[in-house]
């Protein structure tokens, strides 16, 4: 292709525009942007998503592809594809989320946590299983209800509260009693005989 007629000037010049081109494909590969908007309240979890998930898991509204295509071809890491992968409602993400997925054994806990967590558990439930093929009898994803965050329990640690406790009392019938005694004379040893 490069003759030897070519000057070097012209030499450089031809293979740095070369090289130039060949960056500009290789750069091109991989700039899909995310699909929901910025005004949505979803983004945040779309961007929590990218940032944290696509190294496992497919979802094109958030630009990620880490699942397997090919099942001979799949590794260990390879999470479940949520375009076609229903997720609802909401609090069953969450507890994906902060458990590791529903088995614990590839997908660390904890991944996001707090108010991102939810965010993303959010975006998912939102926006997962919507490339799912339609099959008879099941209700596709987007007709499900996404449901609601479950409410944050109070930690111990955080709150400190005093209980109390109601006094309780008990009724006793002929026949708890007679019960109670039938139960005492099981588990008691017998007495020692005297000679």
């Amino acid at each position: 292709m490069i003759t030897a007629r070519m000057s070097r000037p012209i030499k450089v010049l031809f293979l740095s525009g070369a090289t130039i081109a060949v960056a500009a494909i290789i750069s091109a590969c991989g700039t899909e942007r995310i699909k929901v908007p910025a005004s949505n309240p979803d983004h945040p979890g779309a961007i929590l998503f990218s940032q944290r998930c696509s190294g496992c898991h497919t979802l094109s509204y958030a630009a990620t592809h880490g699942s397997a295509s090919n099942a001979r071809t799949r590794e260990i890491t390879n999470g479940p594809n949520f375009d076609v992968r229903c997720e609802r409602p909401v609090a069953r993400v969450l507890y994906a989320i902060e458990n590791g997925g529903f088995s614990g054994a590839i997908m660390p806990q904890n991944v996001v946590v707090g108010q991102q967590a939810i965010e993303v558990a959010k975006f998912v439930a939102d926006y997962a299983g919507r490339q799912a093929p339609k099959a008879p009898g099941v209700t596709p994803c987007i007709d499900q209800p996404v449901g609601t965050v479950p409410t944050p329990v109070a930690s111990a640690a955080t709150t400190t509260t005093t209980a109390t406790t109601p006094a309780v009392t008990t009724t006793t019938t002929p026949a708890n009693t007679k019960k109670a005694s039938a139960k005492a004379k099981k588990g008691a040893k017998p007495a020692p005989k005297k000679p």
